[in-house]
């Protein structure tokens, strides 16, 4: 089967992966090079990378309207497949293959529609989540999907459950591709939808009135962009990694404990394993405490 495929992230890389190794993939569409951030340039996604590894065609078109589109046309796809891909689809992409436009989805849809499922599914505190393979429309992420499989979140970190998610998901989009034209397709239930926005801040910003649960979820939803950080008496930081404790710490306090900086909350506490200096990269909690010199009356704050 002729394929195009489009997608950006990390995330997607497993899917293109499985793809060029049981279809023919025709072209890959990524988004553009983007500044690093890091005064170096700019940088390829992910996709792209693996992309030219794979020796595949790679177009970065910046929208998919007008010349984009007769492109992608003209490479005759049986099948378009998508994975977090970052750019919604015009009308005039989605008609082109015969087999539609299929979509790798981070979530058990009609839940966490949009940018940031996994992120939003931790946030809320839900047992599981998982991928649903769908045939993509022009609304977000609200066609029929043709198979759903579910994975547990237990204490996981987004980064580590979108791996866990991706790898599913190659394994379900080839499963899928294998059956059409045969495959059945079940509409979503309007009335379950909801909507994944992306992270802010404001989302994963750590309070003292917060449960040790409801901090220990933001700590492992946010994200770069998105920290949760703390400023423990003087000094600002970005808590990277922690767990939680029962042990008791007045809300708004700190102390050590084995070593370890704690976070006090309205329940217990956050043992910090790994933090982010302001200005430096990342280090053990234990190292960072060591140099704090924290006292019983060291107090933290929420910073953003």
């Amino acid at each position: 089967m002729r394929v195009v495929f489009m997608g950006t992230p990390a995330f997607a890389v497993p899917s293109l992966k499985a793809l060029s190794a049981t279809h023919e993939v025709v072209a890959v569409v990524t988004r553009q090079n983007r500044a690093s951030g890091r005064g170096s340039g700019l940088r390829p996604s992910d996709v792209k990378v693996a992309a030219e590894r794979l020796g595949l065609p790679v177009l970065q078109p910046a929208t998919l309207r007008g010349g984009a589109a007769e492109e992608i046309r003209s490479l005759a796809p049986d099948v378009i497949c998508v994975a977090a891909f970052g750019m919604l689809l015009p009308a005039e992409v989605l008609e082109i293959p015969p087999h539609g436009c299929i979509n790798v989805h981070a979530s058990l849809l009609p839940r966490f529609r949009g940018a940031a499922p996994v992120q939003r599914a931790i946030l809320e505190g839900v047992a599981r989540t998982g991928v649903s393979i769908m045939r993509m429309e022009e609304g977000l992420d609200t066609g029929p999907y043709a198979l759903q499989a579910p994975v547990a979140i237990g204490d996981a970190y987004a980064s580590e459950l979108e791996m866990t998610l991706a790898e599913v998901g190659a394994s379900a989009l080839t499963e899928v591709l294998g059956a059409l034209p045969w495959v059945s397709w079940t509409p979503q239930d309007e009335a379950d939808a909801t909507y994944a926005a992306k992270i802010t801040k404001d989302d994963v910003a750590l309070l003292p009135d917060l449960t040790v649960e409801q901090a220990f979820a933001r700590v492992r939803a946010a994200t770069r962009r998105a920290p949760a950080r703390a400023c423990i008496g003087d000094r600002e930081l970005t808590v990277v990694r922690a767990r939680p404790t029962p042990a008791a710490t007045a809300p708004g306090g700190a102390c050590v404990l084995d070593g370890h900086p704690v976070l006090g909350f309205q329940d217990g506490g956050l043992i910090l394993d790994v933090v982010r200096p302001a200005g430096k990269g990342d280090m053990t909690g234990d190292a960072w405490a060591r140099g704090a010199h924290m006292d019983e009356g060291t107090c933290w704050r929420c910073t953003r």
